[in-house]
């Protein structure tokens, strides 16, 4: 891994080679928030409502090339290379799709411009159009910023203790378990979260970011669900009306599978943001914001770096200092290294062999055997 972090050991075991993978640090760390503070430049806390303006309006220009080559010229290829474009298109779109979708996680943050308002209108306006449903995503996202790492609070991704895996994954820890498992994940992922709670922490009742009484959210809350909730319903009466207009077959060639793909990457990036056989877990007892706030790991996508703003490869950063732009995020993070040290944690190994990987070795947390009463968590697989 990279500077500070701890990059996985190849061992001979029998026949093949597994990864053997060494914990990163879960003490106390030597260092506090306003020491990171200190080491970044002053300058990279400063959002600009025209920059942030110029990532946008240049992924929207490339979401309108794709769609205008497609609807225009797709039709007028020979056979069977009319049909082979659209795979193009939909990978294209769907990646691009998903830095606007990160645009709109900026404006959640507060970090697209010094104008609230501005980034809320921003916000609503790009993540509904892709059926996020905005203001009840940034609450529940607040919280799970709040929340990072922690067995009990933590809002999304919450890994299961070993005692709590139900029994039929025991059965499904196989490769072709763990590739339904991966795709199930990856296509379904978002939508059941979202709708229904699937994969987000444990509350006392049913939970969903479209139900304005949901015990996500609290009474003063109520009235942006209900802003949300309308705003997706109008998505939908355009996207009903649309495919009146052009034909379901078009609407889901154009939309509908670049917006599969675009919640298959967030599903995807997610994960491997937050699980890694490196990364500790913790219960009440040792929990506290700043170990929470490491429990990620920064990821190597290579060219989709840039078309994900960087949220792929400085997500370590972002947790620390969530309200700083996309565009500063590279500059803080190389400030903020040194004094991480081991507790920045960066693998740099292909991400779909790390999501394989990772699928493979973090199927629940369990307590160290060497310290069995202590409240760190570390993942395993074995049953």
């Amino acid at each position: 891994m990279g500077a500070g972090g701890r990059m996985p050991t190849s061992v001979s075991k029998g026949q093949g080679m597994e990864n053997e993978v060494k914990h990163g640090p879960c003490e106390k760390p030597p260092f506090t928030v306003g020491q990171l503070k200190r080491a970044i430049p002053p300058h990279c806390f400063e959002r600009s409502l025209i920059r942030s303006s110029s990532y946008l309006l240049r992924d929207l220009f490339f979401v309108f090339v794709f769609y205008y080559v497609a609807t225009s010229y797709f039709h007028l290829l020979p056979y069977p290379f009319n049909y082979a474009a659209w795979p193009i298109y939909w990978g294209f779109q769907g990646c691009v799709l998903t830095g606007i979708w990160v645009l709109g996680h900026e404006c959640g943050h507060h970090a697209f411009s010094d104008y609230q308002l501005v980034d809320d209108i921003v916000g609503l306006i790009i993540h509904t159009a892709l059926l996020v449903p905005y203001f009840s995503w940034k609450i529940s996202h607040r919280r799970h910023h709040s929340n990072t790492g922690s067995l009990e609070r933590e809002e999304v991704f919450a890994p299961k203790p070993k005692a709590e895996v139900q029994w039929y994954l025991k059965h499904l820890n196989n490769p072709p378990g763990r590739a339904i498992i991966l795709l199930n994940t990856l296509l379904l992922g978002w939508p059941l979260y979202v709708a229904f709670n699937v994969a987000g922490r444990r509350y006392d009742r049913f939970a969903s970011h479209f139900d304005p009484y949901s015990p996500i959210f609290s009474a003063s809350e109520r009235h942006l669900i209900y802003i949300t909730d309308a705003s997706i319903y109008a998505t939908i009466f355009i996207l009903y009306r649309a495919a009146a207009a052009k034909g379901l077959t078009w609407l889901i060639c154009v939309y509908g599978v670049p917006l599969v793909i675009v919640n298959a990457l967030l599903v995807l990036v997610t994960y491997l943001q937050h699980t890694h056989p490196v990364l500790p877990h913790y219960d009440n007892s040792e929990w506290d914001w700043l170990r929470g706030a490491l429990v990620t790991v920064d990821r190597d996508y290579g060219i989709f770096n840039e078309v994900f703003h960087h949220i792929t490869d400085t997500h370590v950063a972002h947790h620390l200092f969530s309200k700083i732009p996309q565009y500063h995020a590279m500059e803080v993070t190389k400030a903020i290294k040194p004094i991480l040290g081991e507790y920045y944690q960066f693998d740099g190994t292909p991400f779909l062999k790390a999501l394989w990987r990772e699928a493979r070795e973090c199927v629940y947390v369990d307590r160290d055997e060497g310290d069995p009463k202590r409240g760190v968590y570390w993942y395993g697989n074995k049953f």
